[in-house]
């Protein structure tokens, strides 16, 4: 009772299984995509999850065979790049609502008896001398949170010794109307904190200029929503959903991967 009890007493963003049977009510439904991205070979290696939440993309590089993952994500909710309007209430209402940051890793954590070691930091302050080196990168849906995200690219190839894997929201409109030119949606407004919203081509663009040669990508696919996630309601989140069905062959948000190699 007691991994029930600390399962309904958490918000969570990714729905885990955490034991036979037992499946955390995330947001987000990663499960059904995860074959999906364009993983690289991670067993033995030393693999970086950035962004990690409640530690999906950790798990799984662990339960692919990584010698050691590390997890890094903000320990605060005051450190989100919040947008001007909502900076001053912002960090107070998402506490209030998702409660302790970081409380959802540990509960999967224990539940799977992982050994991931999760670090406290943005991934601005990503650098060698603090978190070393890493064979294998993550980073997934964090870009469109982040104010500034090549700067914070350029931190993650400063860490990343072997490859990098990008999974990001993409704006599937722009995707299909300019799909080879780079460009990004900006909003920079609300309580939701998303900043920049590229098309599949901006997404490539911004990891290239980061110092990063891009090997392989995938076409794009849908995060299903998790049971927690609120129910589309408005005209336009109906005409998206019906649009991602056709590109994307499924619900969601519409994302897109590239699997990349720093440039030297």
């Amino acid at each position: 009772m007691a991994l029930a009890d600390d399962i309904a007493s958490t918000l969570w963003y990714h729905t885990i299984e955490v034991a036979p049977g037992v499946v955390t009510p995330g947001w987000f439904d990663l499960r059904p995509i995860v074959d999906r991205m364009p993983w690289p070979d991670v067993q033995g290696k030393r693999c970086l999850d950035i962004g990690t939440y409640d530690g999906f993309l950790a798990f799984e590089l662990e339960r692919r065979g990584a010698s050691e993952v590390v997890a890094v994500d903000i320990d605060d909710h005051a450190k989100w790049d919040w947008p001007p309007d909502v900076r001053a209430t912002g960090p107070e209402n998402l506490a209030r609502l998702a409660g302790e940051k970081g409380r959802g890793f540990e509960v999967a954590a224990a539940a799977l008896g992982s050994k991931v070691q999760r670090v406290g930091t943005t991934i601005y302050e990503l650098r060698p001398e603090t978190v070393g080196m890493f064979d294998v990168v993550v980073c997934g849906s964090l870009l469109l949170h982040l104010r500034d995200p090549l700067r914070a690219l350029e931190a993650v190839r400063s860490v990343c010794a072997g490859v990098f894997l990008s999974a990001e929201q993409i704006n599937l409109p722009l995707t299909t109307l300019l799909p080879r030119v780079p460009v990004a949606q900006l909003n920079g407004s609300g309580e939701l904190c998303q900043w920049w919203v590229p098309n599949a081509a901006g997404h490539r663009r911004m990891v290239f200029s980061a110092g990063f040669a891009i090997e392989r990508t995938t076409r794009p696919y849908s995060i299903p929503h998790g049971p927690a996630h609120p129910a589309l309601t408005t005209g336009r989140q109906r005409a998206n959903a019906l649009l991602q069905r056709v590109v994307t062959n499924g619900p969601g948000v519409p994302h897109a991967a590239v699997l990349a190699t720093p440039r030297v």
